[in-house]
Formats: structure tokens, C-alpha cells, sequence
């Protein structure tokens, strides 16, 4: 009897591929996986629809296609579902789509009526399309894993940002937040990573977008707080957070999120926030304005996603890449 084949040669050639969304993250990706980014030719019809085509064979190929649906969603949601079905088409062995922001997350519940669980849709179409397999990072919410009826690694910008903290706080200075219950089991891994105490902002939503911040569960006074979490948007959350502790005695406030989606009035609010600074990823590329805002630290999580790739294309665990 034969010897059974390794996983690597059940594939002909190692592929990533990159959509318009970010493509400088996708660049720094195989810089630090040493292969070329596969050649795709992406543009617009005069209507706006989009026309693309892959210009290299991937028959056979084992394909990465990294694409963050970010702002404009929408635009960048259906582009990477036609960079999905040209692969499929071009007969692509395996095809993981790589979602360094997945949009639609919030949305992953029906909990008014008539509404759609618009995370879910998205999971099912990236299906429809092509994907054989999904490389997550920092879910909105870690079920949505389950809205999968393929693969799903979901990994954690948790690393880089702990990293990036460790040592800059003194003994017992430092209070890790979070902004919401819904963020408690994220702020707790940081709080042990940091070996730092947890508090928890009682927050009501009064409506989309608009948070009240109610009152803080924890010891803040005389405390540096670190608030984390997984995405800022328009920053009201962020702000509030940061003027609740401070009101509640706090020393400094400094924050950190893994998506940086930054829309409306986002800048102009953590420019004039009590916050020393907001430590984000790159998963969503940064505004000009975003750039420009003198509190905004990015932080690369091109090697975390480089070193999810190469385990899923040689078949080996990534839970060491896991908080």
C-alpha cells in the first residue's frame, strides 16, 4: 500500500490573493510568508459595476484571498465575492477567505421584529461563492463562527496589542475596562496576560450608535485604565467609557481596539477625549484624518495572520496563535 499523502502535497502551489480593501496589509502578509501576492485585475465600469479577473492559473492551488469588509462594506462585501466565484472557476483546490475585519457582525441577532440576522446572510453567500474555509480575526461576536457550515479559524489580535502594553504600566497602576458586559471575557484574557485587576462600565444603548454610560463595577480610583475593546465606530462608547472611570476617580485613561472603523464623528471625538491614546491594528486601513490624529497607534497584525495561513496550508494547529 502506498504511503498516504502530507497535506502540502495535496496542493499544487501556495497562493495569496488581495482585494482593493487593503492591500498594504496583504503586501506586509506575504512579505512575511516570502511568497509574491497573486496578480488580480480589479477596476470599474463606467455604471460602477465590477469587473475583475484573476491573471494567474491557480488550477490545483492552495488560495488565500484577504479582504476585510470595511467601509464601503458593501462594495468591498461583493468584491470579495466575486474574487471568490472567479477562483472557484478557475478551479482553485481549496480557497480560504481571509477576513482580517468581518462587517455585518453586529448585526448577528434578530432581537427586534422583522429584522434580518444580516451576519449570518454574509456567512452563507461567502459559502455560495467559493469559500472552503474562513480565517477570522477578532469576531464582534465569537458564535458567529458557528453561522459556518465550513472551517472557521478565528483568531485574536490579543497578542500584539498585550505585547505592546506589557511593561509600560507600573506595579499596580494599571485597571484593565471594559466598556460593556458583552466585552467582559476579552478584558479579563488582557487583565491576566497583564496580570492587572478587571472592572466592567454598566452601559445602556438608548438607541444604534448612542451609548449611556450607566456606572462602573470595579475599583477605578487612582488607577492608568486600559479600556479594550474588539472595534471603535463613531467612538461614543469609547468617550463615555473614558469620562465614566475618570469621573469614578481614575488617573488616566488609555485605550485599545483591534478594528479601528472610525466613521462620522469618530476622530473629532477621541482628538478632544480625556484619553492619552487609542492603540488599534491595521485590519482596517486608516483614514487620512485617522493618520493625522496624533492619539491613534497602529499596530502591524500582518505576522499573526501570515502564521495562521502557513498552519492552515501545512495542516498544523494554530491554537498557539489563540488568546
Amino acid at each position: 500500500m502506498s504511503a498516504p499523502k502530507t497535506v502540502r502535497a495535496l496542493f499544487t502551489d501556495f497562493k495569496v490573493f488581495s482585494g482593493t480593501a487593503n492591500p498594504a496589509l496583504t503586501r506586509e502578509i506575504c512579505n512575511a510568508l516570502g511568497c509574491p501576492l497573486g496578480s488580480a485585475m480589479i477596476k470599474k465600469f463606467a455604471d460602477g459595476e465590477t469587473h475583475l479577473q484573476i491573471q494567474e492559473n491557480v488550477r490545483g492551488a492552495d488560495v488565500f484571498l484577504v479582504q476585510p469588509t470595511c467601509t464601503p462594506v458593501d462594495n468591498n462585501l461583493f468584491e470579495l465575492l466575486l474574487m471568490l466565484d472567479a477562483l472557484k472557476r478557475a478551479s482553485a483546490e481549496r480557497i480560504t477567505a481571509v477576513l482580517p475585519y468581518y462587517g455585518y457582525a453586529r448585526q448577528d441577532r434578530k432581537d427586534k421584529p422583522r429584522m434580518p440576522i444580516s451576519a449570518k446572510l454574509v456567512a452563507s453567500v461567502l459559502e455560495t461563492a467559493g469559500a472552503n474555509r474562513v480565517l477570522a480575526l477578532d469576531l464582534h461576536a465569537a458564535q458567529i463562527q458557528g453561522f459556518f457550515d465550513i472551517p472557521v479559524d478565528h483568531l485574536f489580535a490579543a497578542p500584539v496589542l498585550v505585547e505592546y502594553f506589557q511593561g509600560r504600566f507600573g506595579r499596580d497602576e494599571l485597571t484593565v475596562v471594559s466598556p460593556d458586559a458583552g466585552g467582559v471575557e476579552r478584558a479579563r484574557n488582557f487583565a491576566k496576560r497583564l496580570n492587572a485587576p478587571l472592572a466592567i462600565i454598566d452601559k445602556r444603548r438608548t438607541e444604534v450608535n448612542v451609548a449611556e454610560v450607566m456606572n462602573i463595577i470595579g475599583d477605578v480610583k487612582g488607577k492608568h485604565c486600559l479600556i479594550v475593546d474588539d472595534l471603535v465606530d463613531t467612538a461614543g462608547t469609547l468617550v463615555k467609557g473614558a469620562e465614566a472611570v475618570l469621573n469614578a476617580g481614575a488617573r488616566a485613561v488609555t485605550a485599545c481596539a483591534t478594528h479601528p472603523v472610525l466613521s462620522g464623528p469618530a476622530i473629532e471625538r477621541i482628538s478632544e477625549a480625556p484619553i492619552d491614546e487609542l492603540v488599534v491594528t491595521n485590519s482596517i486601513p486608516l483614514t487620512e484624518a485617522a493618520v493625522a490624529c496624533g492619539k491613534i497607534r497602529v499596530l502591524s497584525i500582518a505576522s499573526l495572520l501570515a502564521r495562521g495561513i502557513q498552519s492552515i496550508h501545512e495542516g498544523g494547529s494554530i491554537s498557539t496563535l489563540f488568546v
